[in-house]
């Protein structure tokens, strides 16, 4: 290898890592201002600004706030997916799996409700559960009835408590009928525990 083709896989290697070290920032200092104001208050500018980073390098890593919402919600998606996975192969697929998936899963949605509202238009919300990423706690919920229950159906079980996680739905037993997040976990855990008897 000559030696100005050993400065370029230097080069390049520094380059990404400086990348993923920009992104991360962006994503944190995202976080930061979403929890202090509301998503849609925040700009990219502000983003850009609050990391100390050019808009350039904002928009290099994501073209809009719709895409940087998307990003921080896969990253807590993940977190979540690999919390349930060590929880199942811990404590097995029971209904107290289920009722630990169903608590964390409405922790996940109260916390992120305003990025699960971020839509590409201001009068164009995301329907949440149709997003391919929050398939899997469809699929979870399922793979858990079915060895809870294997008579029932568990197609239609999964349905029905799946679109009970939805953001829409909580936040109508929150702020329309007051329930707080404890009695909404405490009872949809026992709505589904006599679902599956």
């Amino acid at each position: 290898m000559m030696p100005d083709e050993s400065l370029n896989v230097i080069d390049n290697s520094r380059s990404r890592a400086d990348a993923v070290k920009n992104r991360a920032l962006l994503l944190a200092t995202a976080k930061h201002l979403f929890a202090e104001q509301k998503v849609a208050d925040v700009t990219m500018s502000a983003v850009a600004d609050a990391a100390g980073v050019g808009k350039g390098t904002l928009y290099r890593h994501f073209e809009n706030k719709l895409e940087l919402s998307m990003a921080l919600l896969d990253e807590d998606q993940r977190d979540l997916q690999d919390r349930a996975l060590q929880r199942m192969r811990d404590e097995g697929a029971n209904v107290e799996t289920l009722k630990w998936f169903i608590a964390e899963v409405l922790l996940f949605t109260e916390r992120n409700s305003e990025l699960l509202c971020v839509g590409a238009g201001e009068n164009e919300p995301i329907r949440s559960l149709a997003h391919p990423a929050h398939w899997w706690w469809r699929q979870t919920i399922r793979g858990l009835v079915v060895h809870i229950n294997p008579q029932c159906d568990a197609d239609y079980l999964a349905d029905a408590i799946f679109v009970l996680l939805d953001v829409h739905n909580l936040y109508f037993l929150q702020q329309e009928r007051g329930y707080s997040l404890q009695q909404v976990t405490s009872h949809m855990q026992n709505m589904v525990e006599n679902m599956l008897r």
